[in-house]
C-alpha cells in the first residue's frame, strides 16, 4: 500500500512511518514542519485544502496522528485541528479513493473519572470526557467510525500513555517536574496503570493498517497498551532513575492535589501558560486505568515486542548518552 501518516513530526507519528515501511510499505507523510523522514512529504495543515489534495494522490491508506495535543488552549482551537481537521481529511481520503483508515485516538475518550479495571474499549463519550482534548478527540473517534463504509474501512486506536526516548509529552514533563523538585505522589503512587512504550503503539498501528477491512476490525474502538501495569510510584521511580534523579517519595491526599490542579489552571491559564498542575492529571495519577488487551491483540494479529523493563533500559541509555 501507499500509506499516508499525518502528524509524521511527532514522536509516535515519526516511529510509526517507519513501522509501517518497515513492513514494505511506501510512506508519504503530513505535517505542518519538516518531519525529517526519509519519505515523500507533503507539508500543510489539515484545513488546507490543496495540501491535503496532494498528500493522498495514490494513497490506498491513511494513519491519522496530527492533533492539537496541549494542556491549555481555547476549545475552537482543539475544535479547529481535531474535529474539524478530521472531518475534512476524512472527506478527502474518500474522494481520492483511500480504502483502509486508522484513526489514532486516546482511552481518555472514555475516562469520565472512575476508576478502569480490566475493560476493553469503552465508548467514546464527549459529555463526560475530561478537557477539550480529550472531549475533541471523542467527537473526532466518534465522526471517524460513523464514517466506516464496506469500501472505506475506518478503526480507532487508542494507544495509552506512549512514551519512549524524546518523548517530550510525558517523560519530559515528569523529568522536567522532577528536575525542579516539583514531583510527587499522590495518595502515594498505589493506583495501577498501562503504559505503551512507543515502538509497540507504533507496530500496533502498522498491524492495524493492514488489518482494518478485516470484519472484527473496521468500524470498532481498540486500546492498546504494553499489557504490564503498574503502580505510578513504581512508573516515576522507573522515569526518574533513567534520568538519574532521585524516586519521588513526598505524598499528597488526592483532595488537597485537586484543589490545587484546580488553583494551578485558573491561575496559570489566565495568562496562557501551561499549568503545573491539573485536575485531569492529578485524576490520571490518583485513579486505576489498566485494559483487556486480549481482544486487541487477537483482532490486529498483534503483540508488543518490546517489554517495559526493556524500554526502561532504552530511555536510560538514551539518557546517559546526553
Amino acid at each position: 500500500m501507499r500509506v499516508l501518516v499525518t502528524g509524521a513530526s511527532g514522536l509516535l507519528g515519526a516511529v510509526t512511518a517507519k513501522a509501517i515501511a518497515g513492513r514494505g510499505h511506501e510512506i508519504v507523510v503530513f505535517q505542518r514542519r519538516p518531519s525529517g523522514l526519509p519519505f515523500d512529504e507533503v507539508r500543510g495543515d489539515l484545513l488546507d485544502n490543496e495540501a491535503l489534495a496532494r498528500a493522498l494522490v495514490g494513497v490506498d491508506g491513511v494513519v491519522h496522528l496530527a492533533a492539537k495535543v496541549s494542556i491549555t488552549g481555547s476549545r475552537s482551537e482543539f475544535e479547529s485541528v481535531n474535529v474539524e481537521g478530521t472531518r475534512q481529511l476524512l472527506r478527502f481520503a474518500k474522494a481520492a479513493g483511500v480504502r483502509n483508515f486508522v484513526y489514532v485516538s486516546s482511552p481518555s475518550v472514555a475516562h469520565d473519572g472512575l476508576p478502569i479495571i480490566g475493560s476493553g474499549a469503552l465508548s467514546a463519550n464527549p459529555q463526560t470526557a475530561k478537557g477539550w482534548y480529550s472531549v475533541t478527540k471523542a467527537q473526532a473517534e466518534i465522526l471517524a467510525l460513523a464514517a466506516d463504509e464496506p469500501d472505506f474501512a475506518v478503526v480507532a486506536i487508542r494507544p495509552h500513555l506512549v512514551w519512549g526516548p524524546g518523548d517530550e509529552q510525558l517523560i519530559g514533563r515528569i523529568i522536567a517536574r522532577a528536575r525542579a523538585g516539583r514531583l510527587f505522589l499522590i495518595d502515594h503512587g498505589v493506583a495501577l496503570i498501562d503504559t505503551t512504550y512507543v515502538d509497540n503503539a507504533a507496530s500496533a498501528l502498522a498491524a492495524a493498517i493492514e488489518q482494518v477491512a478485516e470484519p472484527k476490525v473496521h468500524g470498532r474502538a481498540f486500546v492498546v497498551t504494553n499489557g504490564e501495569p503498574r503502580t505510578v510510584a513504581e512508573l516515576l521511580t522507573q522515569i526518574t532513575r533513567a534520568a538519574g534523579l532521585p524516586a519521588p517519595t513526598r505524598s499528597v491526599p488526592f483532595g488537597a492535589a485537586y484543589r490545587a490542579g484546580q488553583l494551578a489552571e485558573r491561575a496559570w491559564g489566565s495568562r496562557g501558560a501551561e499549568p503545573p498542575l491539573t485536575r485531569f492529571l492529578v485524576e490520571q495519577l490518583a485513579t486505576a486505568h489498566w485494559f483487556d488487551q486480549r481482544q486487541t491483540r487477537a483482532a490486529l494479529a498483534w503483540t508488543p515486542q518490546v517489554r517495559l523493563a526493556t524500554g526502561f533500559e532504552l530511555l536510560m541509555n538514551w539518557y546517559q548518552q546526553r
